[in-house]
């Protein structure tokens, strides 16, 4: 962060200094945090109350602190911490010379800020020793998640790279005042949190407000392969790129590994034969469109396309639990992406899970659980996941927990299906059944939302009592 007096922070947030034992000409100068566990030298510890914990309990030994009361530690005091968080990380940004590049989606947030994060850095490594991208950790993509991105800028920082998430109409907007972007994409439009939502067209308007928010001199990312995303053009005053098959950016001559990883040329419309190729190290068909949306972006931030389509074949995962390749020493192949679902994200999964077990000529066993936030769609969404399982050729199908029970139902009543679905109470009982039956040449897929926790399974998968994983999210694996 930019170093800021304490007295400087609170007038920025409209607070109070409480030196307490302290010394309220102090400077705070790193990051800010939630967990009282992994302080931060010289940050700032947000006290949130929750409806469990108080923050403010566990404010000691804290360099400083913002929250709604005084602690022993000097603290800020305003009357909601999260709102004020939000209004230092717009100060932060206001004075930093960074670029804000914003996404949201239904889906492929995450591997998109990772590919365009990783072009970035490699762009950025050249003239700056690689420290002036910082990208949104993990998923913290809300109104905490978002100002605590912002606030790991230091002026050194070309390149802020945020992804953004709503479950309401007017989160998104929100966001972007706290990070006002000056590139911003909307990757598709799916079912994802459509219980809040009510319908796609409800969640269309919401990823909407990024473009909104764009400046005209700034350039509005878009899905052309989705109409409710293409829709989205006239909304914003900024240029507008698009990306996809019939995009700006596209692709042609995909081809995948016996992994699912894709090859593929990158070009963009227009641009005559001058087409580059990429091998990404990510399995799955569908990262293809992510890699699309990140070479977009970083084309809007002035990068030539040569130099990123080079760059995203040197892109590693870096997130967990996301299409995550994993070999045991038997040779059993774990595909562990339990981070979360959704319809469109277990039919991409299982397309993958297939590819996989074709190419490798092993039998397929997909574990799969409860996809929430569904709304009045759960039942319908589950139920088409199990005819997603029937279509896909799936050999062996192991539903978790009852709340999941349609993904054997739609499985089983799918016609010509000669695949077998059990269904399982809970995920220890689950990861009984898949450690006793499954053998060193299945390959097993592990998806479901982030509250089924079905990467305790996968971890109990990949491991067995005597043999550690062999992790594979890089060059060839070797064939059983």
């Amino acid at each position: 962060m930019i170093p800021l007096r304490l007295e400087e922070l609170a007038a920025v947030v409209g607070g109070q200094v409480h030196t307490g034992s302290g010394d309220a000409g102090l400077v705070v100068d790193a990051e800010a945090y939630l967990d009282s566990r992994n302080p931060v030298p010289g940050g700032l510890f947000v006290a949130v109350v929750g409806e469990r914990v108080d923050g403010h309990d566990y404010a000691d030994g804290a360099h400083a602190v913002l929250g709604s009361r005084p602690t022993q530690a000097p603290t800020v005091v305003v009357t909601d911490p999260v709102v004020a968080l939000g209004r230092l990380a717009r100060h932060v940004v206001d004075r930093l010379p960074a670029t804000v590049l914003a996404m949201t989606g239904s889906q492929g947030k995450t591997g998109t800020k990772d590919f365009l994060a990783h072009v970035l850095a490699e762009d950025d490594a050249r003239d700056n020793e690689g420290q002036g991208v910082v990208a949104t950790a993990g998923n913290l993509n809300n109104e905490l998640g978002v100002p605590l991105t912002v606030l790991r800028a230091t002026p050194a920082t070309r390149h802020l790279v945020v992804e953004m998430g709503a479950r309401g109409i007017g989160h998104i907007g929100y966001l972007c005042e706290l990070a006002a972007p000056s590139i911003a994409a909307v990757l598709n439009v799916g079912t994802a949190h459509i219980g809040e939502f009510g319908s796609r067209e409800a969640i269309a308007a919401a990823k909407g407000e990024i473009v909104e928010a764009l400046p005209a001199e700034g350039t509005a990312v878009l899905n052309a392969d989705d109409d409710l995303v293409a829709a989205m053009a006239p909304r914003t005053a900024a240029r507008v790129a698009t990306f996809g098959e019939r995009g700006d950016v596209t692709w042609r001559e995909l081809e995948l590994d016996d992994l699912g990883r894709a090859s593929f040329l990158l070009g963009e419309a227009g641009a005559g034969e001058r087409w580059h190729p990429v091998r990404l190290r990510a399995s799955g068909a569908h990262q293809v469109a992510n890699a699309a949306a990140a070479a977009t972006l970083a084309r809007a931030a002035g990068l030539g396309l040569e130099q990123v389509a080079h760059a995203l074949s040197g892109a590693e995962p870096a997130s967990r639990w996301r299409m995550e390749l994993h070999e045991r020493a038997d040779g059993l192949l774990v595909v562990n992406d339990a981070y979360n679902a959704n319809p469109a994200s277990m039919r991409s999964a299982l397309a993958t899970l297939g590819e996989i077990g074709r190419r490798r000529g092993r039998r397929t066993v997909a574990v799969l659980g409860v996809m929430r936030e569904l709304g009045g769609d759960h039942d319908a969404g589950h139920h088409e996941v199990g005819e997603v399982v029937a279509a896909s050729g799936v050999d062996v199908l192991v539903v978790v927990g009852e709340e999941a029970r349609g993904i054997a139902e739609g499985a089983r009543a799918a016609g010509g299906w000669a695949g077998e679905a059990i269904l399982t109470a809970s995920r220890d009982d689950a990861t009984a059944w898949v450690r006793e039956n499954a053998l060193g040449s299945d390959v097993v897929l592990v998806k479901a939302s982030r509250g089924a926790e079905l990467d305790r399974l996968a971890d109990a998968l990949i491991t067995t009592p005597h043999d550690p994983p062999t992790d594979l999210p890089e060059g060839d694996a070797p064939t059983p």
